[in-house]
């Protein structure tokens, strides 16, 4: 038996429950992983309320790192030992130990330690899809990112900037505004006191911007719209504010022939060639240290709800891990 936190039934923090579980042993494919670190992500407060449907109960969590300790039949390339890391799986990760498909596994590599691993695979693979794939970022671009100092604004920010990138971030404090400067945001605005397209055309000297990243979703989506310049590219990638309404697609045309795409992770990372590429992107940019992993909350895995009230509360900064 090992300890992990699962919900029963849908709603706040306290459906989260810290029990005994059993973990099984590898079957075909798949291999034994004890936790040595678990990332927190906010779509792991989508599964926990429901918004992000998973079957019940279950131990919530889609991201972590740790050590290999049993191997499955017909498993190629992993060995009992090896340090791994994971995101974007079935949710699950809320736990001491896991059975996982072998090939949605990645070695973390020397000079990476295993809680920045656990940080860094969910947000910091978004961030590489985001900046490289969706909109190819490119020097000399201006590009507006909502939510500037949570887990992967902290991460666009100094990757923006090693790109020659000048990114205008969103935040909602004057200490927010200051760490998102320290992490490479050329600008900031305060959307609680500022008006957010109207400063966003003063940046640009009234062109506006060609990509607007916003992961609040319902809080931003009509200021993201108006940030954009014509044939812009509205990326949504998030509901951390709660689900965007039915958009008809004449508002598009209405304000500029606009482009929207709701990405995910997962469809960036499909194949085991797309995995390895944006991990191993991940981990380059990471080592060279022009992107730096800062693990702002640590919480002991029975507090994992704390760590949710936390989070949806907006106390939280950077990257959070919980430890079993």
């Amino acid at each position: 038996m090992v300890k992990a936190v699962r919900i029963h039934e849908n709603g706040g923090p306290d459906k989260m429950v810290y029990e005994d579980v059993e973990v099984g042993a590898p079957g075909a494919g798949q291999v034994l992983v004890r936790h040595t670190a678990i990332g927190i992500n906010f779509i792991d407060v989508y599964t926990r309320t429901g918004l992000y449907p998973v079957p019940l109960p279950n131990a919530i969590g889609r991201e972590g790192a740790g050590v290999v300790v049993a191997v499955g039949p017909k498993v190629k390339g992993l060995k009992k030992g090896d340090r791994v890391a994971y995101c974007g799986s079935a949710p699950g990760a809320y736990c001491e130990e896991r059975v996982l498909p072998a090939e949605i596994l990645v070695k973390i590599p020397a000079g990476i330690k295993d809680d920045e691993a656990a940080a860094m695979m969910l947000k910091g693979m978004t961030c590489e899809y985001l900046i490289r794939r969706t909109y190819k970022c490119k020097k000399g671009d201006i590009v507006l990112f909502h939510a500037a100092a949570g887990g992967v604004g902290l991460f666009f920010g100094q990757w923006a900037k090693a790109l020659g990138v000048k990114a205008i971030g969103t935040v909602s404090s004057p200490d927010k505004a200051a760490l998102a400067k320290k992490n490479g945001y050329a600008w900031t605005i305060d959307y609680s006191k500022e008006d957010v397209a109207a400063r966003v055309k003063e940046i640009t000297k009234g062109k506006g911007v060609p990509v607007v990243y916003d992961g609040v979703g319902k809080d931003t989506w009509e200021a993201s719209l108006n940030c954009l310049q014509p044939r812009g590219l509205m990326v949504s990638f998030g509901n951390a504010s709660g689900p965007v309404a039915p958009v008809p697609p004449g508002v598009l045309n209405t304000k500029g022939s606009l482009f929207l795409t709701r990405p995910s992770l997962g469809a960036y990372t499909a194949t085991r060639k797309e995995l390895e590429s944006c991990a191993n992107a991940l981990f380059k940019i990471v080592k060279s240290g022009k992107v730096k992993i800062r693990i702002e909350q640590r919480y002991p895995l029975k507090d994992a709800a704390q760590a949710h009230r936390d989070l949806e509360s907006r106390k939280t900064t950077g990257q959070t891990v919980l430890v079993p």
